[in-house]
């Protein structure tokens, strides 16, 4: 019969790989989002964790770059389907905004695109992502709130605004963020005059995803 004190040691290993995983991960943001060009083992040693052990894991540092940016696009994602059952189209789109706002996923796109060449899986998830956001849009639109001259793409612009406020203070830069959605969003309510200038078209800012050596 297996001992019963064989599983235990198994489960705890495998949770403080878990936790490794996890730390690796924040310490990797941090790291790239400072500096993409930084080496892998600046991350090792902000995580506090052996360079074996996050090869181990991350065979190199474009498989922790995606891994950064599949993660943001879930946390983007998921934001928009939490708030797929709110009635109100409005509160919808505004509400989807402030949890991506507030999950730092735009931080990403700002400071790694162009640092790796993305998978197909990520194509999807990005494809995925810009259904859910064009539908956001046509609610708010049709709730009478969103001016109608707002595309999509107008979205991904205003969040990489927020996400370029920036202070030391990780609670004083959310607030901050916050405050300036709320500015951005008011500028958004159905009124004239129009827009300036064409709106930013569709795969209009791809580019920065080719690789750059």
């Amino acid at each position: 019969m297996p001992n019963p004190t064989d599983s235990p040691p198994l489960a705890g290993r495998r949770a403080q790989a878990a936790r490794n995983d996890t730390v690796i991960l924040e310490a990797a943001r941090a790291v790239f989002l400072a500096d993409p060009k930084a080496p892998v083992a600046a991350v090792a040693e902000r995580a506090g964790v052996g360079i074996s052990a996050l090869y181990r894991r991350y065979a190199s540092k474009e498989d922790l770059l995606r891994k950064l940016c599949d993660d943001g696009l879930r946390r983007f994602i998921a934001a928009a389907e939490e708030v797929a059952d709110e009635p109100d189209g409005w509160v919808a789109f505004t509400g989807f905004l402030e949890r991506v706002v507030d999950a730092d996923v735009h931080s990403l796109t700002v400071h790694l695109a162009g640092t790796f060449t993305p998978t197909e899986e990520l194509g999807r998830a990005a494809i995925r992502a810009n259904e859910l956001v064009d539908g956001l849009v046509r609610r708010a639109r049709a709730a009478g709130r969103l001016r109608s001259d707002v595309v999509p793409q107008d979205v991904g612009l205003l969040l990489e605004g927020c996400a370029a406020i920036r202070v030391p203070d990780p609670e004083r830069t959310r607030q901050l963020r916050r405050r300036h959605l709320a500015l951005l969003l008011a500028g958004l309510v159905q009124r004239e005059p129009p827009l300036p200038g064409p709106p930013p078209g569709e795969g209009e800012f791809d580019w920065r995803w080719q690789r750059r050596e």
